[in-house]
């Protein structure tokens, strides 16, 4: 950081230390506010396949890294992943990076039931689900981190999803028939978020405000029933820069 009157400023606490005990550093003012703002310094998207680098899509972690140019976005999120196996990732890809901000986004994967293999229940149960959740926000706070919790956007058939989950329990006739258990997930991630006191960004009930616009489908925000496209993703990332901003201002 800068110099003020001859000192070297070196964060945001110091800053406000040498404006009250400096005479005539009011000119400096104006970087104290400026050191302060770059909270966040740094944040990670922690998710699955909706969090992940998709080709040329910015996906909603670089829109976050374009409006919030002060803050160093990681994105953590890994394709196919459900929270248990985040749970054997998080240390490396989340809790080793120091972060000031975590986004967790996980359900898609933890609700999903394999119908087509046989399998009648999710990956996950919704008690492990719950557990993981737990976890990470609770390591996460005691290493005085904040966190956004993120419910899953909803899902949407097409024809290649129905041939591929048109069983029971989903319901291939129902337009939301493919969010059967996704719905209790999300139910979840606002439990888990409103115990903790963390922040909530409940992106399936924005999708389904989407939804209730006339005029609006289901797959708008959608690339194949499942992944936001640029729609979506920027949805989501304004979303959280509206909670983001809650926390700390921003220019």
């Amino acid at each position: 950081m800068r110099a003020c009157g001859g000192m070297r400023v070196e964060n945001a606490a110091v800053a406000a230390a040498v404006l009250l005990i400096t005479p005539g550093v009011f000119m400096c003012q104006s970087a104290a506010a400026q050191a302060a703002e770059a909270w966040p310094l740094k944040i990670v998207a922690f998710g699955d396949s909706t969090t992940a680098p998709r080709g040329n899509l910015k996906v909603y972690a670089d829109i976050l890294q374009e409006a919030l140019p002060g803050a160093q976005v990681l994105n953590a999120g890994v394709g196919g992943n459900h929270t248990a196996m985040a749970r054997r990732r998080f240390e490396t890809d989340v809790l080793k990076h120091q972060p000031d901000l975590v986004l967790i986004q996980f359900g898609i994967n933890d609700s999903a039931v394999d119908v087509s293999r046989g399998a009648s229940q999710p990956r996950v149960s919704r008690q492990d689900y719950e557990a993981n959740l737990r976890y990470f926000v609770t390591a996460l706070q005691a290493r005085s981190a904040r966190v956004i919790l993120m419910t899953p956007n909803a899902l949407c058939w097409t024809d290649r999803l129905r041939k591929v989950y048109g069983k029971p329990p989903y319901r291939p006739d129902d337009p939301d028939g493919f969010n059967v258990t996704l719905r209790d997930y999300a139910e979840i991630v606002r439990r888990v978020a409103a115990g903790a006191a963390a922040p909530l960004v409940d992106v399936l009930a924005a999708y389904d405000r989407h939804l209730e616009t006339p005029g609006h489908a289901r797959g708008d925000l959608l690339l194949d029933g499942m992944h936001p496209n640029a729609e979506g993703q920027r949805l989501v990332a304004d979303l959280l820069l509206e909670e983001i901003r809650k926390m700390r201002s921003f220019k």
